[in-house]
């Protein structure tokens, strides 16, 4: 016969497996401070907006800066059911809470006025430069300089950026040549398209071919389970739906400032983009470098590789299905020079991520190219 279930009382309810109310404040504080941004936001949006762009650049950093807080929760969230169900799930849970964000803030952005065309566009092309070139390239530089060579199975690098290379030509090289006319039978095309490349990823990531994904290493002796492991599933779900409902006010509240404080301020266009991407890629940078540092290359890959994909391959129907329904088209195609920084950074990671090492050199070529990206937008380009 089966033990009876234990009964429990209302100070075990509150304080299970040690998550008392308390603690749960304390350590949810970053949340609780974007929360109250948000409030102030909704209370004094119209005021600030009224005291002129400066004032509206201002409030924007703010409510920037508290997003970043509340991604940063949710990240944290999404690492504790990511080391609760290991890879290749626990990257697919980390990649997919980024990219959470980042539609979430690009379809509040979309819906308000004078917003730039090519924002969705822009957006993503930043988000495959930062995630690639930027995190890619800064792990690896960082870790070869501490370990030498890391190693990393390359059968996820070279599945990644086979599909990375066919989602973006798909949904932003080809474009370019599809009639005005026609727009609405490729978006829908598209979205197909996307979905179904996500499909069959999904199913090889989790599937028989899962192991494309991980990487064993030599086990450490002395090194203890983390402690987010031990923190309640349940707790961590609720958090991490909370943070992005938060981050969905601040966005709203932010879309407004941001794009009246860069009005006429000759600020580049893809400066929005910019702030999206920047934003939904914060957490993961602290992650892949941590990663990186510990010399385990492949959760980098994972990381920089599969949000770049998600990125792609989800972001697009989703905002092609917006574009659709408000009949409403943007602008996909990349431009010349974005396409061109497109191939060159899809070709230095298939040449560097070809035989299951990295080093602090590929690093540096990847964090060079970033760095030339960073200059185009600045100058506008």
């Amino acid at each position: 016969m089966s033990a009876p279930l234990p009964i429990l009382d209302w100070h075990s309810f509150r304080c299970l497996r040690g998550a008392c109310l308390s603690s749960i404040i304390k350590s949810e504080r970053l949340l609780g401070v974007a929360v109250v941004v948000a409030g102030f936001g909704l209370s004094f949006e119209h005021a600030l907006l009224e005291m002129g762009q400066a004032a509206a650049l201002i409030g924007a950093a703010v409510l920037v800066l508290a997003i970043v807080l509340a991604s940063m929760r949710v990240a944290h969230h999404a690492e504790v059911l990511a080391a609760k169900v290991g890879d290749p799930y626990g990257t697919m849970i980390l990649t997919l809470s980024a990219v959470l964000v980042e539609v979430t803030i690009l379809a509040i952005m979309m819906s308000a006025e004078e917003i730039s065309p090519t924002l969705v566009r822009d957006t993503i092309y930043s988000a495959v430069m930062l995630d690639i070139n930027g995190i890619l390239g800064l792990a690896a530089l960082l870790g070869g300089l501490k370990h030498g060579e890391q190693s990393y199975n390359d059968d996820s690098s070279r599945t990644y950026s086979v599909m990375i290379l066919t989602a973006m030509g798909i949904s932003m090289i080809v474009p370019e040549f599809v009639p005005a006319a026609k727009w609405h039978l490729y978006s829908a095309f598209t979205i197909v398209a996307m979905l179904m490349l996500y499909a069959v990823f999904l199913r090889m990531q989790v599937g028989v071919h899962s192991y494309f994904f991980s990487y064993s290493y030599p086990k450490r002796e002395g090194v203890e389970k983390r402690a987010p492991e031990q923190e309640p599933v349940a707790l961590s779900i609720g958090i991490l739906i909370a943070g992005v409902v938060v981050i969905g006010v601040l966005a709203e509240v932010m879309s407004g400032l941001l794009t009246f404080g860069l009005k006429s301020s000759g600020a580049p266009p893809v400066m929005a983009a910019l702030v999206v991407a920047a934003i939904s890629a914060s957490p993961e940078i602290m992650t892949a470098v941590r990663a990186a540092l510990a010399n385990r290359m492949q959760a980098v890959v994972n990381i920089a590789l599969g949000a770049s994909l998600s990125t792609v391959i989800l972001t697009v129907p989703v905002m092609e299905a917006i574009a659709l329904y408000t009949g409403q088209p943007f602008i996909m195609a990349m431009s010349p020079v974005q396409t061109v920084m497109v191939t060159i950074t899809l070709i230095a990671a298939a040449i560097n991520l070809n035989d299951g090492q990295t080093n602090a050199i590929e690093g540096m070529t990847h964090f060079v190219l970033f760095a030339t990206f960073i200059m185009l937008s600045v100058l506008g380009i």
